[in-house]
């Protein structure tokens, strides 16, 4: 008997291109897990009509209508326990979580960071990267920690950097392999192929797994 597909939520703040590629792995009959919660901040996600439109739950939470951070953060846990939810991923959820929601979740929700961490934590990551002059650039999932991008590593993708690049070039070469190791990632992590060990994540998979290396555009 096939084990019970983990139930995913996807955390959204507009139009949630990377829960489209969740969403598109997850018809697969194999995969294991679903889709099974879009839930954003922002009343006007574009993701959430996208998520409803594909017979998905979809909730909006305006954080503005709570008192604090964390009275906020109670009213998503009571909706993701309502909807009994395994896994989160955050797929553009522009706030920062307190570590009592993250302790709520630890080793249970997925983050993806357009950049190759520990390197260029934050935001404005493809600008930073050009303005180093590094000559690869990429994209990480990794689970979440209370401290901001400094969660253990699940997958990673690398890419050129290439002559002529500006931030949108680049950040558009990052998002097409953004789209490729979330669904990856969430695999490895709903088929219970995932161990973390301090702040390392072994799979027994084989590297190529977890790692996507980009060739040099020609």
């Amino acid at each position: 008997m096939r084990p019970a597909r983990k139930r995913v939520a996807a955390l959204i703040s507009g139009r949630g291109s990377n829960m489209l590629s969740l969403m598109a792995a997850a018809k697969h009959p194999d995969y294991p897990a679903e889709i099974a919660l879009v839930l954003s901040n922002k009343l006007d996600a574009a993701g959430l009509a996208t998520a409803r439109d594909a017979g998905i739950a979809a909730v909006a939470l305006n954080h503005k209508d709570h008192e604090s951070r964390e009275a906020f953060e109670r009213t998503m846990q009571a909706v993701l326990e309502e909807h009994a939810i395994d896994l989160i991923c955050l797929a553009g959820f522009m706030r920062l979580l307190t570590p009592w929601f993250v302790g709520q979740w630890q080793g249970r929700m997925l983050n993806i960071h357009p950049a190759l961490l520990p390197s260029y934590r934050g935001l404005h990551t493809h600008e930073r990267a050009l303005e180093d002059g590094v000559k690869i650039h990429g994209a990480t999932v990794h689970f979440v920690v209370p401290e901001m991008d400094a969660g253990p590593i699940i997958a990673q993708a690398a890419v050129p950097v290439v002559d002529g690049d500006t931030p949108e070039t680049l950040g558009a070469r990052v998002l097409r392999q953004e789209h490729v190791i979330y669904p990856l990632a969430l695999k490895l992590v709903a088929s219970g192929a995932t161990r973390i060990d301090g702040n390392r994540v072994t799979t027994g998979e084989r590297a190529s797994e977890r790692l996507l290396i980009v060739p040099t555009p020609v």
